[in-house]
């Protein structure tokens, strides 16, 4: 049974090796918790549905990625009255949540709430005094702070990030304010005494590293929070959830040291560049996914070719486009990703066109190993003190945004989608269609019965254009 050595000191589970600054400044560090990955900082983990990084099985996650370790949220299990999940119990009496979704045993496991990027709350459905709006696989529902603080202490999490009335999508007025302010800070030391009564009773071995949330605000903005962090709960806390850049550009000297995990929406290279300028240690970056269901490969280096190109570069490569059919290259040139060493963009152009579940397999190996060479170079450029520098050759060798999305993509999840109600369209296309006498087209499944000969004479084998 692997359990957390809950004695550990937040100073003895993360080390700063290098910085300039306590704020606003990049930095090398390394996070370290017993039986897991040490991951040298900053790195990035990888972001998960329903336990698994989108196209890929554990085995695949664990034989041909680098990921040190996963973001997993609690709204993706608890549908249900009673979760499954929270029913399943170990026979050794390891972690619920690391056996139940089958991740590696040295792979960093970190339970929040809520998706990232997340699901927004419709108006109706909005965080409450004692409770936050989840999006399940029924709809949205109230998650109480109680039942979320008493749940993840028995999931056997290595890091759990406290809950905090976060505001997806919406802007903060003054009083709003003060009541996310009072609800982080109230259901935050209720966690922390909840944690305490609980310690060494059965069912909650190993509790992991707690992670207070910041609101997505100035810390002057939300001061009474940041003071009972740095005076009451400093011996409590291990690290930081970060909702929005602004929140770091005045952190104060008193919690400054902790680790901190940035949650904000990332969507380029440029802005992940951005946050890491700016004090990031650990990441979370929703765009890899995007880029991968797009049928994208990543395309590029940090800090860039040794030349300046006349005119940026693409950050990907397209692979829906038909000019790849016959390319018997690797998805980039030099790349030692199995994708890259086993396979050319011929065949991956191939499996997206003919829909197969591999091609999103191979490309989305290939995305996070470009990200694995990404944050290794970045961490070399911090060490050597060029990194500012390397950051402005990287803008003029690259462009700002990622390729747009040209192909279908997968199919889509449609439990990570918020619902506009009665009326809309569906989000998958229906695999099949025909046309009655009046020339509308009408979806139609095919009989079970017929064989493939009557399919064919039915138009279903014919192709576009």
């Amino acid at each position: 049974m692997a359990t957390l050595n809950t004695g550990q000191s937040s100073e003895d589970m993360f080390t700063v090796v290098k910085s300039t600054s306590n704020t606003l400044a990049p930095r090398l560090g390394r996070l370290t918790l017993p039986g897991r990955n040490a991951i040298e900082t900053p790195h990035y983990i990888g972001l998960t549905s329903r336990g698994v990084v989108p196209h890929l099985s554990q085995d695949n996650y664990a034989s041909l990625t680098s990921i040190q370790g996963v973001y997993t949220p609690l709204e993706d299990f608890i549908e249900r009255k009673v979760p499954p999940l929270y029913l399943f119990k170990p026979p050794d009496g390891s972690s619920r949540l690391r056996r139940f979704t089958a991740l590696p045993d040295k792979s960093l496991l970190v339970l929040g709430a809520r998706r990232t990027p997340p699901v927004i709350a419709p108006p109706a459905t909005s965080n409450t005094n004692d409770s936050i709006a989840v999006s399940t696989l029924v709809g949205f529902k109230l998650l109480k702070a109680e039942e979320y603080a008493e749940s993840v202490e028995k999931l056997g999490a290595d890091i759990v990030i406290g809950l905090g009335d976060i505001p997806y999508g919406r802007a903060l007025g003054s009083k709003r304010i003060v009541k996310a302010t009072d609800r982080s800070i109230e259901w935050l030391q209720d966690h922390v005494a909840r944690r305490k009564r609980n310690a060494g009773q059965a069912g909650f071995e190993g509790q992991g590293k707690l992670f207070a949330p910041l609101i997505p605000l100035s810390c002057a903005k939300q001061q009474f929070y940041i003071d009972t962090l740095a005076e009451e709960l400093q011996n409590d806390v291990a690290g930081l959830a970060i909702y929005s850049s602004v929140t770091l550009e005045d952190l104060p000297d008193e919690i400054a040291h902790l680790p901190r995990l940035d949650l904000t929406e990332v969507a380029t290279p440029r802005a992940v560049l951005r946050q890491i300028a700016n004090g990031v240690d650990v990441i979370t970056m929703p765009f890899v996914s995007v880029v991968t269901d797009a049928g994208i490969a990543l395309d590029f280096t940090f800090p860039g070719p040794k030349q300046i190109p006349p005119t940026p570069l693409s950050l990907g490569i397209d692979l829906w486009t038909t000019s790849h059919a016959t390319d018997l290259s690797p998805l980039r040139e030099g790349c030692t990703c199995y994708a890259c060493t086993d396979h050319h963009r011929a065949y991956l152009q191939h499996l997206l066109a003919a829909k197969e579940m591999l091609g999103w397999v191979l490309l989305q190996i290939h995305n996070h190993h470009v990200i694995d060479q990404f944050f290794a170079a970045i961490r070399s450029s911090i060490a050597a003190g060029t990194f500012e520098k390397d950051i402005d050759t990287f803008t003029r060798c690259y462009e700002p945004e990622l390729p747009e999305k040209t192909g279908q993509g997968p199919r889509v999840r449609g439990y990570q989608f918020r619902s506009e109600g009665p009326g809309e369209a569906k989000k998958n296309p229906t695999a099949f269609n025909t046309y009655d006498s009046s020339g509308v087209e009408t979806p139609v499944a095919p009989d079970a019965s017929e064989d493939a000969g009557d399919l064919e004479g039915k138009g279903f084998a014919e192709k576009d254009g």
